[in-house]
């Protein structure tokens, strides 16, 4: 029963192909389209555009009116008595009846046949069926059909619940902005607006681009986007992230990037790719089954032949290989153990874990260690100033304001903290020309005539300037034509859920170390304090990757490394498992991660882990379960103990019952 009817009838998008859906407008597979006032959304699924047409509908009503209305046609033939001369006409409705309800089945199975993919489920459900219609079992033959489409409507409205909690996520596209221009409020599609425009939000609109408050005070629900329960209070300078709902208040905000790049676009396409990488289970059972259904069709053919040759009962060996078959249809493998991955899926992404792919959360109960980067992962990736420590006959203002005139135009986080603090403090800043960064070093301009630095110890030794380095932290040098004029040294502080994240991966007995690019100083602090089992410093980002390598090497199980920005790319894509910070995670790096944590919460780690170990339980589970059963049913038909009737109830139930257990974690209770 691998079949999902559902899709069929909805709008069955393909590659970058529209189709028409029945409300006559079309959809897009990875865009979103206006047609004046009528909107259509990708992913389409029930209720899928803002036509509200229920696409699939008239699809769900088909899986379930089919087997009712061929069991009330079948009972009806049962018990009118037919005399022996309206014999043929009882066969005939039999017949009418049969190719009613199994005419999908046979139609398929012939379709994979003309392809030469003979052996899967529609093949067996056939040739038992009609084996059971050719030696007079006419009733059973109509009911291994009828119940056969009653099992499939129940996996596929498991499968659409399943998909449903990943779909879900895809409500958090955006449909329209505000835009203010020329002073007059106009409504446009995120895809028109600019990085620069002004939008205004009130409340109950979806966020539609990644922007920044400029006027008002709001609250924004981000669970859709982060897994956060709890309203997210936002002021003038705080960032918004598009998919989110604003609450309470009307503000203002500027777009700070275009929609192509924007979080939302970023989700959904992290989104799509969740369901092209196979983890081996998956893989597992297709080969399985490939193997497993011609010679099934093997044995039961034998077990025709054989026995009717010695004993000369055609008829009942015949029945019994025919049941056998029925009762080993692998249903329950063939369904359970893919969908058991997508509620595993579907599972972390309402915890904010947004996973690429199953090979990702097949990986995770494996993992013996655990790399990170510093910056931005372990730590806030948000600088504050310390300590301002000018230089003799240089006043701490004039300092601070040489500063952040040379750092207003760069986007390097110890920059915008220097000029924050100097805005918070009232300090006014300079005015300069001839600005010119120098890579890995730090900054040169002209302020009033006067040629400044402002950068690491490094940039005022390569000019000479004399001066005593400081010997711990992070600092910023800064000089005025060759003068040393003193330092600058600024903090960043630990996340504060990271002790209490470490302290769980710890207890899981996962390794944790750090690898990264800061000073030697700054990372034995970080380490010391949250007892990481090693750490290394001033790394490249080629040595990050053959740090990792060396780590995967000794390692005793798959490892994983989590960062955030462009220089982490290399080590997350060689990781066992990449994992990426989604909120201030670069393009690079998300694109290189296999899972991305959207609340940049290191809580999600080990709670990711708990999720994936949940799921790999679920899919032994089901496959224990699966193949006992049918083996111990498969033994009582070759014996004669087990009828048709039975073996359709059997590969029905086992097949249920493995879906129920795989959609388990996506129906019960969320826990944080």
């Amino acid at each position: 029963m691998s079949r999902d009817k559902s899709d069929k009838n909805c709008c069955a998008h393909q590659g970058d192909r529209k189709d028409v859906c029945h409300c006559g407008y079309h959809h897009d597979h990875k865009h979103v389209e206006y047609h004046g006032e009528h909107e259509h959304h990708a992913h389409c699924g029930s209720d899928c555009c803002g036509c509200g047409h229920d696409h699939g509908k008239e699809g769900h009503t088909k899986d379930w009116l089919i087997p009712l209305i061929g069991l009330v046609c079948l009972i009806a033939i049962v018990i009118i008595p037919f005399s022996e001369k309206f014999a043929v006409l009882e066969i005939i409705l039999y017949g009418i009846v049969y190719l009613f309800v199994g005419h999908e089945v046979l139609i398929e199975s012939a379709k994979h046949i003309a392809k030469g993919q003979i052996f899967d489920e529609n093949f067996l459900m056939a040739v038992a069926s009609i084996g059971a219609f050719a030696i007079g079992e006419y009733p059973e033959a109509i009911a291994v059909m009828i119940l056969y489409n009653i099992g499939e409507f129940c996996q596929n409205a498991a499968i659409r619940r399943s998909k449903k909690s990943v779909s879900n996520l895809m409500d958090v596209r955006p449909d329209y902005a505000n835009r203010i221009k020329d002073g007059k409020e106009e409504r446009i599609h995120p895809q028109q607006a600019a990085v620069g425009d002004v939008i205004i939000l009130r409340p109950g609109e979806k966020i539609p681009l990644d922007c920044s408050v400029i006027e008002g005070t709001t609250t924004v629900n981000t669970s859709a986007l982060t897994g956060e329960s709890l309203p997210v209070e936002c002021h003038e300078g705080d960032a918004l992230i598009s998919g989110c709902i604003n609450i309470t208040g009307v503000v203002k905000a500027k777009v700070e990037k275009s929609f192509a790049q924007s979080t939302v676009n970023k989700v959904l396409a992290l989104m799509e790719e969740s369901t092209e990488k196979k983890a081996n289970p998956e893989r597992f059972i297709s080969r399985f089954a490939k193997i497993y259904t011609p010679i099934i069709c093997g044995i039961a053919l034998l077990t025709a032949i054989l026995p009717s040759l010695i004993t000369g009962d055609w008829v009942r060996w015949i029945h019994t290989a025919l049941t056998f078959l029925v009762i080993s249809c692998p249903c329950a493998l063939v369904i359970s153990v893919p969908l058991s991955y997508v509620g595993g899926i579907g599972n972390a992404s309402r915890h904010g874990i947004l996973v690429k792919g199953s090979t990702a959360l097949e990986q995770l109960p494996k993992l013996s260690n655990l790399v990170c980067d510093k910056t931005g992962t372990i730590t806030e990736g948000v600088f504050s100033v310390a300590e301002v420590k000018a230089a003799d006959g240089v006043e701490d203002k004039a300092l601070l304001s040489v500063a952040a005139a040379a750092e207003m135009h760069t986007t390097h986080p110890i920059g915008r903290s220097i000029v924050k603090y100097a805005r918070q403090n009232g300090i006014a800043v300079a005015a300069g020309s001839d600005y010119q960064e120098i890579a890995g070093k730090g900054i040169q301009m002209v302020i009033e005539d006067k040629t400044v630095l402002a950068g690491n110890a490094a940039l005022l030794l390569e000019n000479r300037v004399q001066f005593t380095p400081e010997q711990n932290g992070t600092v910023v040098y800064l000089a005025e034509d060759g003068k040393y004029l003193g330092c600058i040294h600024l903090i960043d502080a630990i996340r504060k859920e990271a002790k209490n994240a470490f302290a769980q991966l710890h207890h899981q007995n996962i390794r944790c170390t750090m690898l990264t690019g800061d000073k030697t100083e700054a990372a034995q602090q970080v380490a010391t304090e949250l007892s990481l089992a090693d750490y290394k410093a001033e790394l490249l980002p080629q040595d990050k990757v053959s740090a990792l390598e060396g780590i995967m090497q000794q390692a005793s199980g798959s490892v994983a490394f989590i960062g955030d920005g462009v220089n982490d790319a290399p080590v997350l894509a060689r990781a066992d498992v990449g994992i990426a910070m989604g909120s201030i995670g670069s393009d690079a790096a998300l694109e290189a991660a296999d899972i991305v944590i959207m609340k940049d919460d290191l809580t999600r780690i080990p709670l990711g882990i708990k999720l994936a170990k949940q799921t790999k339980t679920i899919v032994y589970q089901n496959i224990v379960f699966a193949l006992g059963v049918k083996g111990l049913i498969m033994l009582l038909g070759f014996f004669g103990y087990a009828n048709m009737w039975l073996a359709v109830f059997a590969d029905v139930g086992v097949a249920l019952l493995a879906i129920v257990n795989a959609v388990r974690p996506i129906i019960s209770k969320r826990r944080d």
